[in-house]
């Protein structure tokens, strides 16, 4: 048992030290072994007001479940931390997330139910808490400065300049939530951060992230803390028609321009072929039959490359088409079905359909945007 506590431990801490690192780089603007200003020590301190939210968020999440499995007596393990950060080569996160693992059979629709619910539900007050303190200590501009003195030169009015001249390649997009909290807390909306700066305020940045994670985790799809929900508020046969069609919705909408009438004619002979494959490989799971594969990535591949030809300004959610094909090729679409059936209660339904709001107003289409 003391064996096992260290591993977890030991994973925490080097979570903690990778997010730390990454959320140096984000605040910053800087790496840690390129350019001519590198990262320092006060730098790396200074990422641990993105590392600890960021943590502690997830933190909150996994234990909600943890707890939750224990009260009902599903054997599970702690939370497994899985550290990522890519030694200032490329833009990390720090972490890929957390887990547990649930080492028992569970063949309660409530217990279902009880434990994809408590994670999110946790998590996202917790996340609301950290958004709101990111709200109400917006630094001031000079902050911003002091990254990109280059901005100074054109006052509060940089935006119309450096992304209109293509310095601003890379931007974060929006959510409902974040747009109510930002009209509720931040008085003068002058004061909140740019899209393409975002990044660089940490509780924010910290907060923003943990709502995609939010919507990751409550995607009505399969095993997910959505699914569970889901399932346990709609039963099995109507779960799995509407698992199947948010499936289908989710992976045409992330992979419209993956292959587009706007590309060379050789390009789309190059790609086409292999661009089927991965879809074929994103049915995997969703059907045995290799034919009903073909068929479906055939009909998402012509509707992909009508809808850029109608349609060509409009692009697609790759982070989302990542995730459909982690979904649809490993851990299925599907709910798996349990002997005791039994009606939620009214508690709990309404708890489930507050879970399906917070998805709605967590779920961001295009969570990273390159211009």
């Amino acid at each position: 048992m003391a064996k096992k506590i260290f591993i977890h431990l030991g994973l925490f801490i080097i979570t903690l030290i990778t997010t730390t690192l990454a959320g140096a780089e984000w605040m910053f603007g800087k790496s840690w072994f390129f350019g001519e200003q590198t990262l320092t020590f006060p730098d790396f301190l200074a990422g641990l007001h993105y590392s600890l939210p960021f943590l502690g968020i997830l933190t909150v999440h996994e234990f909600g479940h943890y707890f939750t499995a224990k009260k009902h007596k599903i054997d599970t393990t702690l939370p497994y931390y899985i550290p990522q950060w890519f030694m200032s080569i490329s833009p990390s996160l720090g972490t890929f997330g957390a887990l547990i693992r649930i080492k028992s059979y569970i063949g309660s629709r409530k217990k279902y139910f009880d434990v994809g619910l408590s994670g999110p539900l946790a998590g996202f007050i917790v996340c609301v808490g950290v958004l709101i303190y990111g709200f109400t200590h917006i630094p001031s501009i000079d902050y911003l400065y002091s990254i990109h003195p280059e901005y100074l030169k054109y006052g509060q009015d940089y935006a119309q300049h450096v992304y209109q001249a293509g310095d601003g390649g890379f931007s974060l997009g929006s959510n409902l939530l974040m747009k109510g909290l930002a009209w509720l807390f931040v008085a003068d909306p002058s004061t909140i951060p740019n899209a393409h700066e975002l990044m660089h305020y940490p509780f924010l940045f910290a907060g923003y992230l943990s709502l995609f994670f939010t919507a990751l985790n409550l995607l009505p799809i399969g095993q997910l803390d959505g699914g569970h929900i889901l399932y346990g508020l709609i039963g099995d046969k109507a779960h799995r028609i509407f698992s199947k069609w948010l499936f289908l919705l989710l992976l045409f909408l992330g992979g419209i321009g993956m292959v587009s009438p706007q590309m060379p004619t050789e390009d789309i002979l190059i790609y086409s072929p292999l661009y089927l494959f991965f879809l074929y490989m994103c049915f995997y799971k969703m059907t045995e039959n290799r034919l009903e594969r073909v068929y479906y990535a055939t009909i998402i591949f012509a509707l992909q490359f009508g809808c850029k030809l109608i349609f060509p300004s409009f692009e697609g959610f790759s982070v989302w088409l990542a995730f459909m094909f982690m979904l649809g090729r490993f851990l299925g679409i599907y709910h798996p079905n349990t002997y005791d059936q039994q009606p939620l209660g009214r508690k709990r339904v309404i708890l489930g359909w507050l879970a399906m709001l917070i998805f709605i107003l967590s779920f961001t289409p295009q969570v990273f945007i390159m211009n």
